[in-house]
C-alpha cells in the first residue's frame, strides 16, 4: 500500500486488493511500462481486455491505476481491467477519424505551458481551458522564458492571460534562472499528480528536467522568427519529482482539437456567460435582440470582441463534434445488428 501511495494511490480505495494494482508510467504503441512503486514492469493486454474494449477510451493511458497478473521474475504484467478514473483529459484525435484520444488520466492538476514570446495566444490558452475543465483536473497557466522577456512585458503578458483566464493561477517561470519554480512546486504536493501540456517549443520538457533537477528529456531551440519548436517528447511520460509529486510530460500538441466541453463553457466563459443572464430575452443569440446585455458589453469595449467570438467558435465546434460522434455511434450501432444479423443467418443455414 505505502509503494502505491508514493505514486499518487488514495487510501480511501480500500476494498481493492493492492496487491495486484499498478500505475501506467508510459504507453508506446501497444506496450506499456507500469510500475506499482517497487518495480517497474513491461505489461501487455489480456485477451479478454482486448475483446471487451469498446473504444479508443478504453484503454490504459499514462496516469491509469490497473488490475494486473505480474510476472515478477520476467519483470512483465498482464492489464487485466481499468480502474475508474478521477479524471481524464481527452481530445479528438488528429486525422479525419471521429476518435478520441487520452492523452492523460487521473490528474489532479493541468498545467497549460505557454511561452512568453510568438507562442502566447489567448484563444489556444481558452480551448485549453475549456478542455482542462472538462476533464475534471484544476488548470494552472504556466508561462515559460521569463528570462527573456523584462518585467513589465511579463506583467503585461499576465495581465492579458488574466482576461481571459478568470479566477486561474498564473505563474512566469524560467528554467535558465529558476525563477517561479518555487511557486510552481508550491501547487504540486507529495502524491499529486499534474500534467504538462502545450504546443512544441514551448519549453515543457525543459521544465521537466528543471523540476526534476537532471537532465531527463531532450531539449531543441526554437526558430526565432516565429517561435516554432520541433517536438522533442514522442511519448507520454510519467516522472516523480524529488518532492514527491507526479508529473507526466506530453508531446506538442499542433492544435488541440476538442472532444467534448459543453459543461465546462460557462466554467471558461464565465464573463459572458454572466452577462447573457442580464439579457433581456432568457433566448438570446446575442445578434439583434433589444436588452441584449452581451451586445452591449462588446459595443462599449467591456467584452473583447476576439473572445465573444471565441465563445460562438468553440460552441459551433462542440456542437459539429458532438453530431459526428452521435453519427458514428449510430452506424457502430448499425453495423453490430448487420452482422448479428449476418451470424444468424449462417447459423441456421447450417442447421439446414
Amino acid at each position: 500500500m505505502n509503494n502505491l501511495i508514493k505514486l499518487g494511490w488514495e487510501s480511501s480505495n480500500t476494498a481493492i486488493n493492492t496487491e495486484f494494482i499498478a500505475r501506467v508510467i508510459t504507453v508506446q504503441k501497444n506496450s506499456y511500462r507500469i510500475s506499482d512503486g517497487e518495480i517497474e514492469y513491461l505489461a501487455h493486454l489480456s485477451g479478454k481486455f482486448l475483446n471487451d474494449a469498446a473504444t479508443a477510451l478504453d484503454f490504459p493511458a499514462v496516469g491509469d491505476w490497473i488490475e494486473v497478473q505480474k510476472l515478477t521474475d520476467e519483470q512483465k504484467a498482464v492489464i487485466k481491467q481499468v480502474l475508474p478514473r478521477k479524471s481524464q483529459f481527452v481530445r479528438q484525435a488528429a486525422g479525419l477519424r471521429t476518435e478520441a484520444q487520452i492523452v492523460a488520466t487521473n490528474i489532479d492538476t493541468i498545467f497549460i505551458v505557454n511561452s512568453l514570446n510568438h507562442d502566447l495566444n489567448m484563444r489556444r490558452i481558452e480551448r485549453y481551458v475549456l478542455a482542462a475543465y472538462e476533464s475534471g483536473a484544476s488548470p494552472v497557466i504556466v508561462l515559460t522564458k521569463k528570462d527573456e522577456c523584462s518585467q513589465e512585458e511579463v506583467e503585461t503578458a499576465i495581465a492579458e492571460v488574466e482576461s481571459v483566464a478568470i479566477g486561474i493561477p498564473i505563474i512566469a517561470v524560467s528554467s535558465l534562472t529558476k525563477d517561479g519554480i518555487e511557486e510552481l512546486l508550491e501547487l504540486l504536493p507529495a502524491g499529486r499528480t499534474a500534467a504538462l501540456l502545450g504546443s512544441s517549443g514551448v519549453g515543457k520538457s525543459t521544465l521537466v528536467n528543471t523540476l526534476l533537477e537532471k537532465e531527463v528529456q531532450d531539449t531543441k531551440g526554437i526558430r526565432e522568427s516565429d517561435s516554432k519548436g520541433r517536438h522533442t517528447t514522442t511519448h507520454r511520460e510519467m516522472f516523480m519529482l524529488p518532492n514527491g509529486a507526479l508529473m507526466i510530460d506530453t508531446p506538442g500538441m499542433r492544435e488541440l482539437q476538442l472532444w467534448e466541453g459543453e459543461s465546462a463553457i460557462d466554467a471558461t466563459f464565465q464573463d459572458v456567460e454572466g452577462l447573457a443572464v442580464n439579457c433581456r430575452f432568457a433566448n438570446c443569440r446575442h445578434e439583434s435582440e433589444p436588452g441584449c446585455a452581451v451586445r452591449e458589453a462588446l459595443e462599449n469595449g467591456e467584452l473583447p470582441e476576439g473572445r465573444f467570438h471565441n465563445y460562438l467558435k468553440l460552441q459551433r465546434e462542440l456542437a459539429y463534434e458532438k453530431r459526428k460522434q452521435d453519427q458514428k455511434a449510430q452506424q457502430e450501432e448499425r453495423n453490430k445488428w448487420k452482422q448479428v444479423s449476418k451470424d444468424l443467418k449462417s447459423k441456421y443455414k447450417r442447421r439446414g
